[in-house]
């Protein structure tokens, strides 16, 4: 689970403008976030296979939200892809 000041920090590093908290960046570095975390617990829980469904929808909410900056623009996409080491 993600606390109130990791999210905060996420979002600081991730705005575009003043009071942003729902462009595509801030989600894509929030899920990534959340990804991150679930992937260590299921390297310890094996098989709790209920957390890895929700972390299997996440990565597909994630690469949706890439595509949609990709076509919306490429140089956004790009910089966010090299700002959270996401491999594409």
């Amino acid at each position: 689970m993600i606390t109130k000041e990791t999210k905060t920090a996420i979002i600081e590093n991730n705005k575009t403008h003043e009071n942003d908290t729902g462009s595509p960046e801030v989600q894509i570095a929030i899920l990534t976030e959340r990804i991150a975390q679930l992937t260590e617990h299921l390297k310890v829980h094996k098989k709790d296979n209920h957390s890895r469904l929700g972390m299997y929808k996440m990565v597909g909410k994630r690469r949706r939200l890439l595509n949609y900056l990709a076509e919306k623009d490429i140089e956004r996409y790009r910089a966010c892809i090299a700002k959270l080491g996401i491999r594409k």
